[in-house]
């Protein structure tokens, strides 16, 4: 399998909006790309923007239906095993993957959003890092850019790490056109202390996450399977 798996602090620190750019991002540059979320919770409180699994269908290229996307829908804004246990429901590990699977055949890449942070349980014993390690790729980890994203973001790369999994970047977001002396000092401190690519993904809108993607170095991914569609 090939393709980058986005992964986060926590809930709401825009793992979607930078999973979706990095969709549309390689669409645009005429990969054929998939996307995946195991589970897709909070659908009894509709936002600003699609549900996620609506999201990522839009920005993918591969012609996936929404419902392709994600396996389990929920409504309530609640944790994975606790939306599937109010649904009277079990989310299956082996389905999830399964279906992660499905969805990159015949796709140059896959582009998996996790659900929460690393250590988010999916059901009884499994938690999304147990998904990220089956599916054995790399991380990019999405983090807020102020105060706090420090702890969050450098313990979510231990944990990867401590799994044996790679982290390839960390995404801060939505990084402004005029950081704070506290957002650069957070940017120049991450890429330091966890060694990894610190990126910034602008404030962004539906419309325009073709335009977010391409301002990401996508190529320093490392993707090396999807050959010269990267190097075009």
């Amino acid at each position: 399998m090939r393709g980058i798996f986005v992964t986060g602090t926590g809930t709401s620190v825009g793992k979607s909006v930078v999973a979706a750019a990095i969709c549309a991002g390689l669409a645009r540059r005429g990969v054929r790309v998939a996307a995946f979320k195991p589970v897709v919770t909070g659908l009894d409180e509709p936002g600003g923007w699609p549900p996620d699994h609506e999201l990522l269908a839009l920005a993918a290229s591969a012609g996936q239906d929404p419902e392709d996307v994600s396996p389990y829908r929920f409504g309530p804004p609640v944790s994975p095993h606790l939306a599937a246990e109010l649904a009277g429901k079990a989310i299956d590990p082996a389905e999830v993957e399964g279906v992660a699977r499905a969805a990159a055949v015949g796709a140059d890449a896959l582009v998996v959003e996790g659900v929460g942070g690393l250590m988010v349980p999916l059901s009884s014993g499994y938690v999304v890092r147990d998904l990220a390690r089956a599916l054995a790729l790399p991380l990019l980890v999405a983090a807020h850019t102020g105060l706090g994203t420090l702890n969050h973001t450098l313990l979510t790369v231990e944990a990867a790490r401590a799994a044996g999994l790679e982290v390839a970047a960390v995404v801060l977001t939505p990084w402004p056109s005029a950081p704070t002396a506290v957002e650069r000092s957070n940017r120049d401190t991450i890429e330091r202390l966890a060694g990894v690519p610190v990126w910034g993904l602008p404030p962004t809108t539906p419309t325009s996450l073709a335009d977010a993607g391409d301002g990401l170095p996508l190529d320093s991914l490392r993707l090396e399977t999807l050959g010269s569609a990267l190097a075009t």
